[in-house]
């Protein structure tokens, strides 16, 4: 296994004081939580821009559908309460205000969104409601020294553009990169990361940046100035539809870049059929779920529940749309959570059991990924494995690369 060295942790320590709980037959609850059900909250941009995303929300609204028909944990149904949000910050701090005040969940639970997450980061905390496998790989997510109650799921954005800045360096030794990237916390994220992988050679690799916001209708005119700046390499660090247009309009242009996507638009169903498969063909991303376009998976276990259950719950879902796959892992790794607090549903018992995975494996991670977390280290996935889009489906190539928490 390869290892990329990551930047230190900002966190040394996380203390989770217990909050205050009713003590009935060694039971132990906080707000959301009763004999019968445990309440999470979410917010998804069902609409607006981003609304390509709104499958995510779909999918765990169906994975705790199969829980608890399953019986729920631990006897207990989830109440999953969802709203959508339009990837408006204001109406996320509107509907996460109702989650927690109104709703009286016992979480927030894969809340999507950079921006959206950032503006209830500071409240969540200061309620101690946990913001639990935030739908952002952001690598503010893990900092449990200063935001103790915030807790990211997927590899942060940092690393994996690190990971194809080496990756560019080692096979394009005389390249000229190019690259767009979404104008807010998670796109500036990406920028750094992909700086910090660079090292000393930035300047010589990295020629041109372009830069466009969410509400933009096309990207067309950022990616002609990467175009004309002569660069031979394009990271498309886009949401799935501006990074469909990006690849659409570099086809168009007649513009023959080695190409890296970032892995939170490299769906096949989103993004790369609407830009056409053909103009898709050779791009790199980084993965660190089974893909479901990729037949190697089809015979295997966790790939046949996971189809089983799309089947079940969600039999107009899309099966070549890798976020139901990303729903269904996220979902389970809460799950699993959740199972572990037992009788002693505390919200600084949830923050325990979730800052105390160890070599956990839950369905559809790649061979090799596995997730851990400590009170110092809220970042559970840090590993990744490169794959090339064939015009079918992606094929994974190399080794699993690995960040150091140190």
């Amino acid at each position: 296994m390869s290892r990329i060295k990551r930047r230190a942790l900002v966190a040394t320590g996380a203390a989770f004081a217990l909050a205050p709980a009713i003590v009935r037959a060694q039971k132990k609850y906080d707000p959301g939580v009763t004999d019968k059900e445990i309440k999470l909250g979410h917010t998804n941009p069902y609409s607006g821009p981003l609304s390509a995303y709104g499958v995510i929300g779909k999918g765990i609204t169906a994975y705790w559908n199969m829980v608890n028909d399953q019986g729920g944990i631990n006897g207990r149904k989830i109440d999953f309460i969802t709203y959508d949000d339009g990837f408006q910050p204001p109406k996320t701090v509107e509907m996460v205000r109702k989650l927690v005040e109104d709703d009286q969940v016992f979480a927030i639970y894969q809340l999507l969104g950079t921006p959206t997450n950032t503006v209830v980061q500071k409240y969540l905390n200061q309620k101690k409601v946990p913001q639990l496998f935030v739908a952002t790989g952001a690598s503010k997510w893990g900092n449990p020294k200063e935001f103790p109650w915030t807790m990211g799921w997927q590899p942060d954005y940092a690393t994996e553009a690190a990971i194809y800045a080496k990756h560019i360096m080692a096979n394009h030794p005389k390249a000229k990169v190019a690259m767009l990237y979404q104008n807010d916390d998670s796109g500036k994220d990406y920028l750094n990361g992909f700086i910090a992988g660079f090292g000393k050679d930035k300047d010589k690799f990295l020629i041109k940046t372009a830069s466009y916001e969410v509400t933009d209708p096309t990207v067309d005119s950022q990616i002609i100035q990467l175009k004309d700046s002569g660069a031979d390499v394009f990271f498309n660090d886009a949401a799935p539809k501006a990074a469909a247009q990006a690849i659409r309009k570099v086809a168009d242009l007649g513009w023959k870049p080695a190409h890296y996507l970032a892995n939170v638009a490299a769906s096949v169903a989103s993004t790369l059929k609407p830009a056409g498969l053909d103009n898709s063909k050779d791009i790199i991303t980084a993965a660190y779920l089974k893909d479901p376009t990729d037949p190697q998976w089809a015979t295997a276990p966790d790939f046949l529940e996971w189809k089983a259950w799309m089947e079940k719950y969600l039999p107009q879902g899309n099966m070549s749309d890798a976020s139901y796959t990303y729903a269904y892992s996220v979902s389970a790794t809460m799950r699993h959570v959740l199972t572990e607090c037992g009788d002693n549903l505390t919200r600084a018992n949830l923050m325990k059991q979730a800052a105390s995975m160890h070599d956990l494996v839950v369905p559809i991670l790649l061979p090799g990924i596995k997730i851990n977390t400590s009170p110092t280290d809220f970042y559970p996935i840090q590993s990744v494995q490169l794959a090339r889009f064939d015009g079918e489906t992606w094929k994974l190539f190399g080794e699993v690369l690995s960040s150091e928490s140190s």
